[in-house]
C-alpha cells in the first residue's frame, strides 16, 4: 500500500515511564522533521493519555489518533503468557493496524520477548525466515553498521546466520541509503579456518549460495565500530554481549569526560569554550538516545523496538526510524535473495540423499 504520508502505529503502554514518552517522543520528532506527514496511532488506556494529548502541542494533537484500550503487557510478563493474555492489549493491537493495512510500522518500548512473540502471532514470518532477528545501527566513522542478531536468539545454525545477512543488507540499502552494502560475518579471526562450525559453514553456504550482496568474509569485534562492513552478523548471544559493551565503554567514556572537565576551575572554563565548538557535537553522538530502535527483521510487517528505559527524546529517535521505515522497500527487496537461500538448501539436501 502506498501512501502520501507514514502512518505510525504505536504501543503506548510498554515503557518503563509510561505512556507519556510517547506522547512526547511524537511531539519531538514532528519539531525535528517538520517536513515529515507523518500521523500516528497511539494506543493505550485513554484514562491516562488523554490528558497527556490535551497539553500537547496543535501539531501533536493534530497528527495523533489515540484508540483506547485498558489492557497492556507488562515487562514481567513471560513471552508464552504473553501471547495468551495479550489479545486487546496496546500491543497486540498495534501490530493488528499494520496487519489490515491501517498503519506501516509498529513501534513498542514494550517486553522485547512479548514484542517478538506477539508480532510472529500476528505479522507471521517471511517465507524463508525461520525467525526474527533484532538490529541494531552502530555508529562508525563511514556512517552506520547494521549488526544483528542482538539479542533475539541466542544459538544460530548456518542458514539462519545467512538469513539475518540477507535482512541486514536489505535493511541498510532501505534505511541508510547505501547502494551496495558490504556483509561481514562476525568471528574470532579472519582467517579460514578460524571460528566454529557454524560460523564456517555459513560462511560456506553464503559463498555456494549465490547471495546477491557484496560480501566481505569473516570480521573481528573491533572491525564493529570501525565501519569495515555495512552489516555484521552473528548469533543474538554474541551480539547482545557487543552490543552491550559497547553501551558500557560509550557510558565509561562520557564519565572521564565529565570528570576532566569538572576537576578544576581552568577545567570547567575549558569546557565552557569547548561547548561552543566540538565538545556539543561530541556529546550527541556519545548520546545513547541518538541511536535507540532496533528493528524485528524477518516479520510480514515492520517493527521498531525502542529501550524501554528511555526518555522521550529517545522514543522521538524510534519514531523516526519508524517513518524511515515507512518510506522505504525493503520488506521486498529480501525476497529474491531468500529464494536463492531455499534454492540452495534445496539443492544441498538433494545432494546429501
Amino acid at each position: 500500500m502506498t501512501r502520501s504520508a507514514p502512518i505510525i502505529s504505536v504501543d503506548a503502554m510498554g515503557a518503563d515511564h509510561g505512556p507519556s514518552i510517547a506522547v512526547e517522543g511524537i511531539g519531538h520528532i514532528l519539531r525535528r522533521r517538520p517536513e515529515s506527514q507523518a500521523k500516528f496511532l497511539l494506543h493505550g488506556d485513554e484514562a491516562q493519555i488523554g490528558p497527556m494529548l490535551e497539553q500537547a502541542d496543535a501539531l501533536t494533537r493534530e497528527r495523533t489518533t489515540l484508540l483506547h484500550t485498558d489492557s497492556e503487557v507488562r515487562m514481567t510478563d513471560k513471552p508464552s503468557e504473553a501471547v495468551r493474555r495479550s489479545r486487546g492489549s496496546s500491543m497486540w493491537n498495534s501490530l493488528v493496524s499494520v496487519k489490515n493495512g491501517e498503519a506501516d510500522v509498529v513501534v513498542s518500548a514494550g517486553n522485547t520477548g512479548a514484542l517478538m512473540a506477539i508480532s510472529k502471532v500476528v505479522l507471521r514470518m517471511k517465507k524463508g525466515v525461520h525467525r526474527p532477528a533484532i538490529s541494531a545501527s552502530w555508529p562508525t566513522p563511514r556512517g552506520h553498521t547494521v549488526v544483528l542478531d542482538v539479542g533475539a536468539n541466542v544459538e544460530c545454525g548456518p542458514s539462519q546466520l545467512v538469513e539475518f545477512a540477507i535482512m541486514g543488507e536489505a535493511f541498510h540499502r532501505a534505511v541508510h541509503g547505501s547502494s551496495e552494502p558490504t556483509v561481514g560475518l562476525l568471528n574470532v579471526g579472519q582467517e579460514e579456518l578460524k571460528g566454529n562450525d557454524t560460523v564456517r559453514a555459513a560462511d560456506r553456504l553464503i559463498r555456494d549460495a549465490g547471495i546477491d550482496f557484496k560480501y566481505h568474509g569473516f570480521v573481528e569485534g573491533d572491525d564493529i565500530s570501525l565501519g569495515i562492513t555495512d552489516v555484521v552478523v552473528t548469533d543474538g548471544f554474541s551480539g547482545n554481549i557487543a552490543l552491550k559493551t559497547a553501551e558500557g565503554a560509550v557510558k565509561l567514556v562520557g564519565h572521564w569526560m565529565r570528570e576532566s572537565f569538572t576537576s578544576s576551575l581552568s577545567a570547567k572554563i575549558g569546557a565552557a569554550f569547548l561547548s561552543m565548538g566540538g565538545l556539543d557535537h561530541l556529546r550527541s553522538k556519545l548520546d545513547p538516545r541518538s541511536i535507540n530502535g532496533g528493528v524485528l527483521l524477518g516479520l510480514n510487517g515492520m517493527v521498531v523496538k525502542s529501550h524501554g528505559g528511555t526518555d522521550s527524546e529517545g522514543f522521538a529517535t524510534a519514531l523516526g526510524l519508524g517513518i524511515d521505515m515507512a518510506g522505504s522497500g525493503f520488506l521486498t527487496e529480501i525476497e529474491a535473495n531468500l529464494a536463492r537461500l531455499i534454492a540452495a538448501g534445496e539443492a544441498q539436501s538433494q545432494a546429501a540423499q
